[in-house]
């Protein structure tokens, strides 16, 4: 998968790909308007929406109704890095959800693919190009 990332203006940093755009921007605080979340934001949230998909499909093969269903993330900050040092992820469900389906449902959101790389990251590869940038195209 490609992606185009571009400035549109201020301190806002957009991903295109295929018909969608992610916008992203700082807050006000941290030079930007505010008008989107920050990419850091955006990462995180991928996190506990790719869990989201996978407990989702998971009620749904099983005629499980998904009402009263969440994911609360919470991110704890090693306070000496500033990193995140554990992401917890818990499923809410109701008091009538099937017991029988509570590991299987665990199991389930931790086959997301957004975890599934941090448990064998990318190497990444940055280096800058010059491009063309075609007249009248």
């Amino acid at each position: 998968m490609d992606m185009e990332i571009t400035f549109p203006g201020g301190a806002r940093v957009d991903a295109s790909f295929g018909p969608y755009t992610v916008q992203t921007d700082q807050p006000p605080m941290s030079g930007g308007s505010g008008s989107a979340p920050t990419p850091f934001a955006v990462f995180l949230a991928s996190i506990g929406t790719c869990a989201g998909i996978y407990v989702l499909g998971f009620l749904r093969k099983r005629g499980l109704p998904t009402e009263g269903v969440s994911l609360h993330q919470r991110m704890r900050i090693n306070p000496t890095t500033g990193m995140v040092s554990d992401i917890d992820l818990d499923i809410q469900v109701p008091p009538d959800f099937p017991e029988k389906y509570s590991e299987a449902l665990i199991r389930t959101a931790a086959l997301c693919a957004v975890k599934k790389h941090f448990e064998t990251p990318p190497k990444f590869n940055i280096k800058t190009r010059v491009h063309d940038l075609a007249i009248g195209a």
